[in-house]
């Protein structure tokens, strides 16, 4: 078991096509999903994903709902943000996807470039080889059947996934080596 990347959902890894879809049904049902709801799948504090919306980096809701293009910005957001300063997760997503109100310069959905982001991971992790080949081999498998939008978009999100790929990976040993210094007795 782990847990899906950004949530603190636990998942087997062996049953996955897409990672998104493991939360697509809630959304089928519901048109949508309350502040508590995302507090709990993600861990975070409801004031913070606030904070998030009032700053600009997520989407405004429609009323109290939120939707799956929200979920997925607030996904990447949290799971990038163990390695990353918030200015340039910011940065990295307008780069990725414009403006955060509008959809129309995406150069991917942000429930797909979460799914492709989770594949990069789910690939380096199957081996847990994290070498620059590596970690590029995995990119590029998340590349395949990717129709670009715009004359740059292939490039743009091959970036994107490197440097959140890295993102992950940095967030992670540092979890590792926390935890290794709380083992530590003096």
């Amino acid at each position: 078991m782990t847990v899906l990347p950004g949530t603190m959902y636990q998942i087997d890894e062996k049953e996955i096509t897409s990672a998104f879809s493991l939360i697509r049904p809630i959304f089928a049902m519901t048109g949508g999903i309350t502040l508590s709801q995302l507090r709990e799948l993600t861990g975070l504090e409801g004031s913070t994903i606030q904070n998030w919306v009032k700053r600009g980096w997520i989407a405004t809701t429609t009323g109290k709902k939120y939707n799956e293009h929200h979920l997925a910005r607030i996904l990447i957001i949290n799971l990038l943000r163990g390695s990353l300063r918030m200015e340039d997760i910011v940065k990295l997503m307008a780069y990725v996807n414009g403006d955060v109100q509008s959809q129309e310069d995406d150069i991917i959905d942000d429930s797909e470039l979460y799914d492709r982001l989770c594949g990069v991971i789910f690939n380096l992790e199957k081996d847990g080889t994290y070498s620059q080949d590596r970690i590029s081999e995995a990119v590029e498998l998340q590349m395949v059947e990717y129709c670009p939008k715009f004359e740059d978009s292939e490039d743009r999100l091959r970036n994107a996934l490197n440097i959140m790929a890295h993102a992950y990976i940095s967030s992670d040993f540092r979890q590792r080596a926390e935890a290794l210094i709380g083992e530590i007795e003096l």
